[in-house]
């Protein structure tokens, strides 16, 4: 099923019905109500949705964007922060949004847990890879005192981001919204990939699952962290859905699909078709580019815009 996130259009717009018009006329059936989505555009929205003129496949935490934050700001807030009161917010935040998933009767929130106060390294191995020295040893000895560094550190972090877990699963269950802990694109953010295996093994519930974005991932790949098909057939089983979007070489990323490297046709053989496939795009891409895209995706793979 074929959704678009309102992370596109959702601060050019003061009234949520128009959002929708804008998003309608992509071509797109459903959508994913984005983080930074104004708590003033809900009614609007509300409006087209009841109308029955949008459906809604899930939302992102958090949604509708906390009022205290003027920018759009998914990690304003980290589960694994150490600050007890932010923690806390991040908690009442994240319960609102299952509540607005179930508002829209939506399936799943997607989820940011944190990060990790280690020394940021991402964003210089992404400058040596464009250098082209991902394959020296200058590279390589960068890229593993960066994974020693963060696994020295990490399992405090990530045992907050547990302790908020363990709060929200029994109100994900009772509410029947699946929790989508989202892939992330910098190796500093919360969980890592072993970390995940391992929170989904501690959560086995049917609401807790893995979102896999694919830019995010493909960013990890590009820099040799991880490799993109096997990391998804490792998890494909607790898949809840994916962000699509394509990553230009070697990290700039939500771009439309066919802009970039990523090879869909392999890696979509192992996501099953019923899932949520979310369309989540930079706000500076193109209506055109997108309308066109979306074409070619699908002449190639299908419209698959049912539930």
């Amino acid at each position: 099923m074929l959704s678009f996130s309102t992370c596109w259009n959702g601060h050019r717009h003061t009234n949520g019905e128009e959002l929708v018009n804008e998003v309608l006329l992509l071509g797109f059936e459903w959508m994913e109500l984005s983080h930074g989505m104004k708590i003033t555009l809900l009614p609007g929205f509300k409006d087209a949705f009841e109308k029955g003129r949008i459906r809604v496949s899930g939302v992102h935490n958090f949604c509708p964007s906390p009022v205290e934050v003027i920018m759009d700001a998914p990690d304003a807030y980290e589960f694994t922060s150490g600050k007890p009161s932010e923690r806390e917010r991040a908690l009442k935040l994240t319960l609102k949004s299952i509540d607005t998933a179930m508002e829209f009767d939506a399936d799943y929130v997607v989820l940011h847990l944190g990060s990790v106060p280690v020394r940021r390294r991402t964003a210089k191995l992404e400058q040596m890879a464009r250098d082209g020295q991902i394959h020296t040893r200058r590279y390589v000895k960068e890229k593993l005192k960066f994974v020693e560094e963060r696994e020295a550190i990490a399992t405090a972090y990530l045992e907050r981001a547990r302790e908020i877990l363990r709060i929200l699963v029994p109100y994900a269950e009772e509410k029947r919204v699946s929790l989508a802990i989202e892939s992330r694109s910098h190796y500093e953010e919360v969980p890592s990939e072993r970390e995940l295996e391992a929170l989904l093994e501690e959560f086995p519930s049917p609401f807790v699952g893995y979102w896999h974005d694919f830019g995010h991932v493909q960013r990890k790949a590009n820099l040799a962290l991880l490799d993109h098909t096997e990391w998804l057939s490792r998890v494909r089983h607790r898949l809840v859905g994916c962000h699509l979007h394509d990553v230009v070489w070697p990290d700039q990323d939500h771009h439309p699909p066919f802009h970039g490297s990523i090879d869909y046709e392999r890696l979509l053989e192992m996501v099953p078709s019923d899932l949520p496939l979310v369309w989540e795009m930079n706000p500076r891409r193109r209506s055109r580019d997108i309308k066109k895209s979306l074409q070619n995706w699908r002449e190639r793979f299908g419209n698959e815009d049912s539930k």
